[in-house]
């Protein structure tokens, strides 16, 4: 029977994929004792990116909110792997985004939006995490976004 978290998931339309393999050499989650280290996600769907390109260049904001809700969903099907039981998160600690941005693209915040707002509507208030937002030249296949975490874990 799923726990809480899965049905807030659930509740909100969402069901977790299968986690993608990593594309080099790294694996997608680490555990030192009560921190889980999720490695970055990609906005892939159904094996294919949701949104390629530069923010502020040929990806609107709104495509990249988009494109941070799938990392989101991607990073929280790592976590599901990794603990079997998303209720087994005590909180979500940190979130680092980066957002291929065009140069002087200022909006990369508004963009991770779109993560982070999810992560709180699916964990409540141990989803509130730190954050930080890097606007990048470039991101593995073209990537809009990429998104990865830490979450303290029971």
């Amino acid at each position: 029977m799923a726990g809480a978290v899965e049905k807030k998931i659930s509740e909100l339309g969402i069901t977790l994929p299968t986690p993608a393999a990593p594309i080099a050499t790294y694996v997608g989650f680490v555990r030192s004792g009560s921190l889980l280290f999720v490695s970055g996600q990609l906005c892939l769907e159904d094996g294919k990116l949701t949104a390629t390109g530069q923010l502020g260049g040929s990806v609107s904001i709104e495509q990249g909110q988009a494109a941070a809700r799938t990392c989101a969903i991607n990073l929280v099907a790592q976590v599901k792997a990794a603990l079997g039981d998303l209720d087994q998160v005590v909180r979500v600690v940190r979130l680092n985004g980066f957002i291929n941005s065009a140069p002087g693209f200022a909006d990369a915040p508004k963009v991770m939006n779109g993560a982070s707002d999810l992560i709180v509507a699916m964990f409540g208030d141990k989803g509130r995490h730190s954050r930080s937002t890097v606007g990048v030249a470039a991101l593995p296949n073209d990537a809009a976004v990429e998104i990865d975490g830490i979450f303290e874990v029971a």
